[in-house]
């Protein structure tokens, strides 16, 4: 007997492939801003913007409810804004999904039967320590760890709790309100009117 309940339909694809593009577009034109104007804030304290990068991550498991949903969409999103030419280049082929990943392990801990607001905070930090260390690794070896590195891991991981985590799960109520989740677990989460 095959577990029903976490096997991926067509409509989680096709929806968690929307999300993905949507915010790959997102993701391109957040890089122009992160390195245009907002680029007078210095770093670490720009980090503060940082968990719109990992919303993907928790918008698409908060929505899908499966395994893989949050590595998938986060996924989806890095590879678009790759192909739309981020700033970045090609490493983003790579920190996408462990982005991602991040997210996913929380999921996976609460056995994916959780997602309330706690977890989803959970899930954005985690995804956003992921991509800090990530940073921290490739971007950032020599800097001083007191001054710049531990201040850019904290205020990332804060900042996605709250960007991703609360915006995720916000983003998901306000779908659910309409009814555009109503095929979804979270849809049906929904009180009836």
């Amino acid at each position: 007997m095959t577990n029903t309940v976490n096997r991926w339909r067509t409509v989680d694809i096709v929806v968690g492939a929307v999300l993905g593009v949507a915010f790959g577009v997102v993701f391109w034109a957040w890089g122009l801003l992160y390195n245009g104007p907002a680029d007078a804030i210095p770093l670490p304290a720009r980090t503060l913007l940082y968990g719109i990068w990992l919303l993907p991550a928790v918008l698409g498991a908060l929505v899908i409810r499966k395994p893989g949903a949050a590595l998938f969409t986060e996924t989806v999103a890095a590879l678009v804004s790759v192909a739309l030419g981020t700033v970045w280049g090609w490493m983003i082929v790579l920190q996408g999904p462990l982005e991602g990943l991040g997210a996913e392990l929380v999921f996976a801990l609460f056995a994916y039967r959780v997602y309330k607001l706690p977890v989803a905070m959970l899930a954005g930090a985690a995804a956003g320590l992921v991509a800090a260390v990530y940073d921290v690794v490739y971007y950032y070896p020599g800097m001083a760890w007191g001054s710049f590195q531990l201040p850019y891991l904290a205020i990332t991981t804060a900042s996605s709790a709250v960007v991703a985590g609360v915006g995720g799960w916000l983003l998901t109520r306000a779908l659910v309100n309409t009814g555009a989740l109503d095929r979804f677990p979270a849809g049906r989460e929904r009180a009836a009117v």
